[in-house]
């Protein structure tokens, strides 16, 4: 059976860089960090970072002997 794509959204934080451009963080995933010479880009950049969290943390969290659920809130 394929697996079902979903969208999510994720809010994020943009920086800018001492050294010029940005960095920016998504608060929700922890560790998710990327930078890029303009908002633009950053913005880009930072979707790659998001699909690889998100493709490694639940091998990680299932080797750890951890239970993986879904919950949904309505804010």
């Amino acid at each position: 059976m394929a697996t079902r794509k979903r969208k999510l959204t994720y809010e994020v934080i943009l920086e800018p860089s001492d050294e010029g451009g940005y960095t920016v963080h998504v608060p929700s995933l922890k560790g998710c960090v990327s930078e890029g010479d303009t908002e633009e880009e950053a913005l880009e950049n930072i979707k790659d970072a998001i699909q690889v969290w998100l493709d490694s943390w639940e091998d990680v969290a299932k080797a750890k002997g951890a239970l993986v659920r879904q919950v949904m809130v309505e804010r």
